[in-house]
């Protein structure tokens, strides 16, 4: 989502909704790095958390990270909101996401992978803005600034489908094959919710998407095996995608 105003102190309405969502989910069934996370990027979004910088401070864009070195903003983006609509939305999606795959993966492998693919979205959105400025000769798409965890969601939502068997999906209403519900998302959020950030939904789509159907995602799987001594287990249809994607 491209930053629209300063972080408000205190509880707001999304947070509220934020609150209910996870007691009726069920706090106990919330998986400890998953529940972790919301909290913290609750406690950053109300200011509790103190920080030297403002959300738009740390907004990413091509500019910044390739003509001015802005590695907080590369490393911090993902973290800050932009409203607490924006944050509650996504904060409710990474329940969903992270009580499926987080007991599947283990507690430290799910908090190492979410590390790299925050840090891999980032270098996707910077990379597609310069790419796509080359292309079209637009300079918008190379000063556009975003922050937000979306881009780290779509790239679970993807790596949620490769373990799931195929099935279809409720996408706004439309039912959906599950391996196509991804990009039925991101058109319809974009169409929907113009200010949100088409460039980094689709950043987070070919980060699952590495992750999923090439050797990056052996590679990935390898370090976190390498860091906490416990593989990911993933389902054998998973394992077929990686397989079959290039034949």
């Amino acid at each position: 989502m491209r930053p629209v105003q300063r972080r408000q102190q205190g509880l707001q309405y999304g947070i509220y909704l934020l609150c209910m969502q996870a007691l009726n989910f069920g706090i106990d069934k919330i998986p400890p790095a998953t529940l972790i996370t919301i909290i913290a990027q609750v406690l950053l979004y109300v200011g509790l958390i103190k920080v030297p910088w403002n959300a738009e401070e740390v907004c990413i864009s091509s500019i910044k990270v390739f003509k001015y070195r802005d590695w907080n903003s590369f490393l911090i983006s993902n973290f800050e909101h932009g409203s607490d609509m924006h944050l509650y939305y996504n904060m409710v999606s990474l329940i969903l996401k992270g009580s499926y795959l987080e007991p599947m993966y283990g507690t430290m492998n799910f908090v190492i992978l979410l590390a790299i693919l925050s840090l891999g979205c980032s270098a996707m959105y910077v990379s597609l803005g310069y790419a796509l400025m080359q292309v079209t000769g637009d300079f918008g798409y190379y000063t556009q600034c975003a922050i937000g965890f979306s881009a780290v969601l779509f790239a679970l939502k993807v790596i949620v489908v490769c373990e799931e068997h195929d099935r279809l999906q409720d996408v706004g209403g439309i039912r959906v094959p599950n391996k196509v519900a991804v990009w039925v998302e991101l058109i319809l959020i974009h169409l929907l919710v113009p200010q949100s950030s088409l460039i980094g939904h689709l950043g987070g789509i070919l980060v699952g998407c590495l992750y999923c159907y090439t050797f990056i995602g052996e590679m990935v799987d390898n370090i976190t095996y390498t860091i906490t001594g416990i593989p990911i287990i993933h389902e054998e249809q998973f394992y077929r995608r990686r397989s079959s994607f290039f034949r």
